[in-house]
């Protein structure tokens, strides 16, 4: 079994071990094998606002350029209630404060509006932490929806490493990709459907690291321009339970899934 990433999207949780048996699904006995790859772990137990601000400042980039931003903004900012501090925040500090995540201005909007509406509703940081953790999942769910610039992944993502919420499978760019690519999910399904589908077809407690580790085996082995498939099955430890949707191997060459459907 792989280590899990000393910086990894999944961060910190408790290691767990989930009963193996006989897998009533094809995306659980994907996540199975993830599972003996690379980890298990039970998540949760991060505060919901700081959670919530590295996603936002995770969106249209990567770990390597997020990390040191929201490193950075913990370091100015993280004295006291962060949601009181960062809705007061002056937008153009944070925005160089931040700039190493990209998008650094729309992203110091989205967490300052954020802030001040988590401030204004549930008076501050420690309230909607504990909102996130005791609230009905579908009900917070609804409500980080609410919050402009929060979006499915990111709402999930709070649930799921903030609010350690059981059957919770986030859907960024490598889990949409892969879910359609292997043939969980149908090619042309956006990433609300893929989510769906996923949380529908895998056990509640083993969605939070199948989440965590197939971002890791799309870095590793399903990237989107060359996935190992093409240097033959032995190269793909998931190869016999893929339908490699829109993956030409004999040609070398890929499309996304939804580009396979004929729409004439």
């Amino acid at each position: 079994m792989t280590d899990e990433p000393a910086e990894n999207i999944g961060g910190d949780g408790v290691d767990a071990t989930f009963g193996a048996g006989t897998p009533e699904t094809r995306a659980e006995a994907v996540v199975d094998v993830l599972g003996d790859i690379y980890w298990q772990k039970a998540y949760g137990g991060r505060e919901a606002v700081p959670c919530l601000v590295r996603t936002i400042l995770s969106q249209n980039t990567s770990d390597t350029a997020s990390q040191p931003a929201f490193d950075a903004l913990v370091e100015r900012y993280g004295e006291g209630d962060l949601a009181a501090t960062l809705a007061d925040a002056d937008r153009e500090t944070l925005a160089d404060t931040i700039a190493s995540a990209g998008l650094y201005n729309q992203k110091s909007r989205v967490i300052v509006d954020a802030a001040a509406e988590i401030v204004a509703d549930f008076g501050g940081a420690d309230a909607f932490d504990a909102f996130v953790r005791e609230g009905d999942p579908a009900d917070v769910r609804d409500r980080l929806l609410d919050i402009r610039g929060v979006g499915p992944k990111t709402a999930d993502c709070v649930l799921l490493f903030a609010g350690g919420q059981d059957g919770v499978f986030p859907v960024d760019t490598h889990v949409h990709r892969i879910a359609r690519r292997m043939g969980l999910a149908p090619p042309d399904t956006d990433h609300e459907a893929v989510r769906e589908a996923l949380e529908a077809s895998v056990p509640a407690e083993k969605c939070g690291f199948g989440h965590t580790a197939m971002i890791q085996f799309g870095r590793e082995y399903c990237s989107a321009r060359k996935p190992a498939c093409l240097d033959g099955p032995e190269a793909c430890p998931l190869y016999d339970r893929c339908d490699r949707v829109g993956v030409d191997e004999s040609g070398g060459t890929v499309v996304d899934p939804d580009g396979t459907i004929d729409v004439a």
